[in-house]
């Protein structure tokens, strides 16, 4: 699977500029290793395999940012979040990161990282394509889990859990300490989210999902009608018109193709349905912004070379390259 993309983008003024994002954080949930995801998937080759084979103008400060500096001399749980000042501090910083990259019209990568930090890639791309189009993004969000819990409605007070909140304004903070920070032109529409593979969903996310009519396509909707008219579905709810951000949780990936994750479901997506809901992404012309996240090298070692491949095989297909 290696030749340069053919589909000319709507949205960004070339197809060969990319900038990477490495964000070595795990702070959204308890499970140390996530952090080393980046590196991982870094020395997998896959930002040589996109400059080499995908012929990618490669914009990547060449360091997995741990944050560390960031970190607050206390962090006491509020209004039910574990470590909400820290999560708080770096999602901004990634957002401004991410900012900086869509601003100048360049399709950003991001390699987390727990799926908190989603607070910040897509609050920054949003950002930038309102400043740069006067447009409003949409994201597909592919996960086992809905990520939407409002603080309130979490069980594990993991910030993990709740970015989806964050982004459409169903969980606002005052504070400017504890993602104070995100302002009307960071968020997201509810109409403007469509989510792929969802199979553990909290009985709180559910009233949310129904009460606001969001878009979700459970593997339930997968196994009744195929990946393809899924993504047709899906689609054709965004529209042609509008710029997509995906955000690719690698646990939607079943177990048994992505084993070295923080929260594995069974039940998933087959490795090829993950590659297909990419390839079909890359086709619209329309991706501005891809987050791959959840990728934990620290677990199920053995599954875990089988875990950056997978994470690596969705990055490409997303970003353009084709079985044929």
């Amino acid at each position: 699977m290696t030749s340069a993309p053919q589909i000319q983008p709507k949205f960004l003024p070339n197809r060969h500029d990319l900038g990477v994002v490495a964000v070595g954080f795990s702070g959204g949930q308890p499970k140390a290793g996530v952090d080393a995801a980046p590196q991982a998937l870094i020395e997998h080759g896959l930002i040589q395999q996109l400059e080499e084979d995908l012929e990618f103008k490669v914009s990547f400060d060449g360091q997995v940012h741990d944050y560390s500096q960031f970190t607050p001399a206390e962090d006491p749980v509020y209004r039910n979040m574990k470590q909400p000042k820290f999560v708080s501090a770096v999602t901004q910083e990634v957002s401004n990161q991410v900012y900086n990259h869509a601003k100048s019209g360049k399709l950003v990568l991001t390699l987390g990282g727990d799926h908190s930090i989603a607070i910040g890639t897509i609050s920054g791309t949003a950002r930038a394509i309102r400043e740069r189009l006067d447009k409003e993004i949409a994201v597909i969000w592919v996960d086992a889990h809905a990520d939407i819990n409002t603080p309130e409605t979490s069980d594990s007070g993991n910030i993990h859990g709740m970015p989806v909140a964050f982004l459409t304004g169903l969980t606002k903070e005052e504070r400017e300490d504890t993602f104070g920070w995100l302002k009307e032109h960071h968020r997201l529409s509810t109409k403007r989210i469509v989510y792929i593979g969802l199979r553990d969903v909290d009985k709180g996310e559910k009233k949310i999902l129904r009460e606001h009519g969001i878009k979700a396509f459970s593997m339930h909707d997968i196994d009744r009608h195929g990946i393809g008219k899924i993504m047709d579905m899906a689609l054709g709810w965004i529209g042609s018109d509008t710029p997509i951000h995906l955000s690719f949780d690698v646990d939607a990936l079943d177990p048994m193709w992505a084993p070295s994750t923080g929260t594995p479901v069974r039940g998933g997506l087959t490795l090829r349905e993950g590659d297909f809901i990419a390839e079909c992404v890359a086709e619209t012309g329309s991706l501005v912004a891809l987050d791959l996240v959840e990728v934990n090298p620290s677990l199920d070692e053995q599954g875990a070379s089988d875990t950056v491949r997978a994470g690596c095989s969705i990055v490409r297909c997303a970003l353009g390259d084709t079985l044929l």
